[in-house]
């Protein structure tokens, strides 16, 4: 009987242990490093922000939000047969004109495209008291989906639906946006991300900088980093007055087409950042990668594929120009790092 006590005891003993060092480990953490792990979490990265001139001919265009803001953009007219219209997400800073080193080809190729700003950005308006950083919030899905509202009340709207187009967090916004309108009926992104899969590589790295320590940099499951980056991002939702929006939830929802692209060479979303998300898509998919291309720059680098992907992406799951066809992620043993995807029918 003593035998038996003693392996009850013993049994219920190693769990208490292990949930007790990761308590203290926790409260560790979030007592003597969330505030600076918070503090870069904060701080806006030096990316190359486009700026776009104004475009002869194009219309000019505003609309509201449900919070009474009003939102300003601009329409772009294809100048032959109309194939369809794409919705473009600009990046975090960037004017809605920069939306024409991206579009120019598909307004060659038949496609209307609509630009616009969201609050607190280039001309729309600015709402007192918010600060954008270049993590999502509800408030650029929440305009994102005024913008959506607005083409389905334009004259020229096209019934059947649009294509969405974004970089980096206006592609973020639009992924959110379209998980939950399927008037969004396929979306390609460039350099889109996610806030907690982002932030948990990063404070691997960064705890390492305050906490020379192996347990806490390798040995801590992803799942416990985690739960202090939910901590600390409930914490600067508080400071700052926002709402985060999270794509990895988005994501579930998903089951439009997508293209998702990204550079090889981005120093501030890694790869497996980006396809961490890509791999919670619930529908068709492909994943692109551009070697050596840096972050919102994959367009720089490889030019005339890159223009032919975008295309013919829109062309096949917007117009339905090809075969009823539709791309899809190839087994987990056979990554597609370069874009070739497989086929299946629709």
């Amino acid at each position: 009987m003593s035998s038996l006590w003693l392996g009850i005891v013993l049994l219920l003993f190693a769990p208490a242990v292990v949930a007790c060092t990761l308590a203290g480990i926790y409260f560790h953490v979030r007592w003597t490093l969330l505030d600076n792990l918070l503090r870069i979490f904060q701080e806006k990265p030096l990316f190359i922000i486009p700026r776009g001139d104004a475009r002869p001919g194009a219309e000019e265009v505003q609309f509201p939000t449900r919070g009474g803001l009003t939102l300003r953009g601009c329409y772009l007219k294809t100048d032959g047969p109309r194939k369809g219209v794409i919705l473009f997400g600009l990046e975090f800073g960037s004017n809605r004109w920069s939306c024409q080193s991206y579009c120019e080809s598909l307004l060659q190729s038949g496609y209307d495209v609509f630009a616009f700003e969201t609050r607190n950005q280039g001309d729309s308006d600015g709402m007192e008291g918010y600060e954008p950083l270049q993590w999502l919030t509800a408030y650029e899905v929440a305009d994102t989906q005024a913008a959506i509202a607005f083409m389905k009340t334009r004259p020229d709207a096209d019934p059947k639906g649009i294509g969405f187009f974004g970089i980096s967090k206006g592609g973020n916004a639009g992924l959110v946006a379209a998980s939950r309108d399927r008037y969004i009926r396929c979306i390609a992104t460039d350099g889109a991300f996610a806030t907690c899969t982002t932030m948990v590589p990063y404070m691997r790295k960064w705890v390492n900088l305050y906490k020379k320590s192996k347990l806490m940099q390798g040995l801590l499951p992803n799942w416990f980093y985690a739960v202090i980056a939910m901590v600390g991002i409930r914490k600067v939702e508080r400071q700052r007055g926002v709402k985060m929006a999270h794509v990895e939830t988005a994501m579930s929802r998903l089951k439009r087409p997508l293209l998702m692209i990204h550079g090889g060479g981005d120093t501030y979303i890694k790869v497996e950042m980006a396809r961490d998300v890509f791999k919670r898509a619930a529908g068709p998919k492909i994943f692109w990668v551009v070697p050596s291309a840096k972050h919102n720059q994959a367009i720089n680098i490889a030019g005339d594929e890159y223009v032919s992907r975008v295309v013919g992406f829109f062309d096949l799951h917007l117009a339905g120009l090809e075969p009823a066809t539709v791309a899809i992620e190839p087994p987990e043993d056979r990554p597609v790092l370069d874009g070739r995807a497989l086929v299946a029918p629709a």
